[in-house]
């Protein structure tokens, strides 16, 4: 979560209600879910991480008032980095889809070439599994495992697919895949 709010802060300040509502966008029905106060109790720990800073308090027109964060260059050093690393072989769905709209929002990286690179992970993984398969009986434990994983890379590939096609679809028309 930390990383995400880093990325949607790359282009300009916000308060935490704003970034709520955008995670909250990129995610559609899953989005429903999230407490806005997680988002407040993440800018806090990056304040204290010095990741942001706090750079104004808006008084919007109902007299609330709201924090404005904005990200330190050690933020902008933490997201790049995060923008640079693979997924890893146990990545979450929805992680990598919010990974995807962060580079999209603050780009630092092209969608397509995260798609890309977590489809060679995928691909060394299923072929891995794939290997494992043929050398353990498939009427085993193991055998039934093994296949198991191998079902679930395959999944997985086909949603980066999916992904692929909507980020394309988007890149022609210059909407750039951001959040809203």
């Amino acid at each position: 979560m930390q990383d995400v709010v880093l990325a949607l802060l790359v282009k300009e300040p916000s308060h935490g209600y704003d970034l709520r509502r955008r995670l909250a966008a990129a995610l559609g029905p899953l989005g429903e879910t999230l407490n806005a106060g997680q988002i407040y109790v993440t800018l806090t720990r990056l304040e204290k991480a010095g990741l942001v800073v706090l750079e104004r308090v808006d008084v919007p027109v109902r007299g609330s008032r709201r924090k404005v964060y904005g990200l330190t260059v050690a933020g902008q050093e933490r997201v790049a980095a995060w923008m640079a690393e693979g997924a890893g072989p146990r990545a979450d769905v929805t992680e990598f889809h919010l990974k995807l709209v962060a580079a999209a929002e603050s780009g630092l990286a092209d969608p397509l070439a995260l798609v890309e690179a977590r489809r060679r992970e995928l691909m060394r993984s299923l072929a891995e599994a794939q290997r494992a398969v043929l050398a353990h009986d498939m009427d085993s434990r193991a055998g039934l495992l093994l296949e198991g994983i191998a079902l679930r890379l395959q999944a997985d590939l086909r949603w980066l697919e999916a992904c692929e096609r909507t980020w394309s679809a988007r890149a022609p028309r210059g909407e750039g895949g951001g959040i809203g």
